[in-house]
């Protein structure tokens, strides 16, 4: 059974308190006080009024006595693509997120598939709650009118779409992207290894203080979920300085997930379906040779080779895929405007500034 005393909100209306005296938020309707003016009633504020100004749901649990909040979440809104059966439950496959979701064994579990099977079958939204390990803990249908008011789902993926969109020169005869690479990508479209650097710097210094979380940073410390929020606006950041980036996109292999270690998550590592990190074209020692370089703050310190990227996510059968940067989403949708990637990122500051709130702020002294 769900928690009886959690309430999953559509509609977030924060009350601020005085100097001294207490918050307010009213949920769906139910007013519930945030206690008195502290560093975390403060935190827990913020990341009320920033998910009521993206209009997107909360979950709180509701203490009976007090009626003050003692557990915050950041749910994932999308369609349920599958329900599949693992060794200790079912793993959920969410078309908004590239995260493993799991739902354990028991009769909570059982409430919580029957959900997700029927969100299956009708294909529509649901709000899920999971927590820092990924378990699902809540799931329930979208509100038709709450759907309306958030910015538009994604449609289902279509993996035909990511294929089509990979690099024009792939299409073109193999001796004459050769010659290409050789007399005039070298100097035009390559960097140098300490340029790829700079620019991998650059990068890495947008990071979120995970205490404060001001836009626009980017959330590389909650390497949970987002992973294409986070590529785009990289992408978006490189081609303002003049550069050429392009997108390398992992999927894992039939039945694996793909699994990195990481001190940035309570639990010590996260676990993907599929991840997703800009590329540069980089120069070599060896003269008209390049490479392309990897440049993913959430998982490295230096931009690193493709091999090494894919080799630290735990499936060596995964799958590599090459895109140009303007593929947004896994399935094949792009984002022009960047209104999608502002939208994913805006939701990822939050949900990073809530854990930070919450249990404190990565690195997480537990991990190795």
């Amino acid at each position: 059974m769900p928690n009886p005393n959690a309430v999953v909100a559509t509609t977030i209306q924060v009350e601020r308190s005085a100097e001294a005296g207490d918050s307010y938020v009213t949920l769906d309707g139910r007013r519930i006080r945030l206690g008195a003016a502290d560093d975390r009633s403060a935190g827990v504020v913020q990341v009320l009024e920033g998910l009521a100004r993206l209009n997107h749901p909360v979950y709180a649990e509701i203490d009976p006595d007090s009626q003050s909040i003692t557990r915050l979440l950041v749910p994932k809104v999308g369609r349920v693509l599958r329900v599949d059966p693992s060794g200790d439950g079912l793993d959920v496959s969410l078309d908004t997120s590239h995260a493993r979701l799991r739902v354990g064994v028991g009769e909570d579990g059982s409430e919580l598939a029957a959900v997700l099977r029927r969100a299956v079958d009708d294909g529509q939204p649901v709000i899920l709650t999971a927590d820092d390990g990924g378990a699902v803990i809540d799931v329930r249908e979208l509100p038709p009118d709450a759907a309306e008011a958030m910015r538009p789902f994604p449609q289902a993926a279509d993996p035909r779409l990511a294929a089509a969109a990979v690099s024009w020169w792939i299409r073109i005869p193999a001796w004459f992207c050769r010659f290409i690479r050789r007399f005039w990508c070298w100097w035009s479209w390559c960097v140098s290894p300490s340029r790829a650097q700079q620019i991998f710097d650059a990068m890495s210094a947008t990071t979120c203080d995970p205490l404060s979380c001001p836009a626009p940073c980017i959330p590389f410390k909650y390497p949970d979920d987002g992973c294409w929020g986070r590529a785009h606006e990289m992408c978006r950041l490189m081609i303002a300085m003049g550069l050429k980036p392009r997108k390398v996109w992992i999927d894992a292999s039939s039945g694996a997930w793909l699994h990195v270690a990481t001190r940035n998550n309570p639990q010590c590592y996260v676990e993907w379906n599929w991840h997703v990190a800009p590329t540069l074209c980089v120069r070599t020692w060896y003269p008209f040779r390049v490479q392309r370089m990897v440049i993913d703050p959430s998982l490295f310190t230096t931009p690193v080779s493709e091999a090494t990227w894919k080799s630290v996510q735990g499936d060596p059968a995964a799958t590599l895929t090459q895109t140009g940067p303007e593929i947004f989403s896994h399935g094949g949708g792009t984002d022009p405007t960047y209104s999608g990637s502002d939208a994913v990122l805006a939701q990822y500051r939050l949900a990073l500034l809530n854990r930070s709130n919450s249990v404190g702020p990565p690195p997480y002294a537990n991990c190795p």
